[in-house]
């Protein structure tokens, strides 16, 4: 598995319409993207923080297949959308342990 997290810095005075604009293009741009297998957006509990935006893949492949697709092109499309302009910072990790404990 291959996960990618986006800290989004986002101004106090937007986050409502960036939380309204970022989920409304997750759900409308997302469908049936190869490799995903989950994302989700963490709203920050304290004042100063991040949001973070968390995208699970398959694979680095099927991420870097995300990044030249129409979906990714269509989930970025509106660079006046609430957040777009706001600093962001992209991490990526493979995972090495993957625990259930409901399992």
């Amino acid at each position: 598995m291959y996960i990618v997290h986006n800290r989004i810095d986002v101004p106090a005075d937007q986050t409502d319409a960036f939380e309204e604009a970022f989920t409304t293009s997750m759900r409308t741009t997302l469908d049936g993207v190869t490799g995903l297998t989950r994302t989700t957006l963490l709203k920050p509990t304290k004042e100063g923080q991040p949001w973070v935006s968390t995208m699970e893949f398959a694979t680095k492949d099927d991420f870097m297949a995300w990044l030249g697709s129409d979906s990714f092109k269509a989930a970025h499309a509106n660079v006046k959308a609430p957040g777009m302009q706001a600093p962001a910072g992209i991490e990526s990790f493979d995972v090495v342990s993957d625990v259930d404990p409901t399992a």
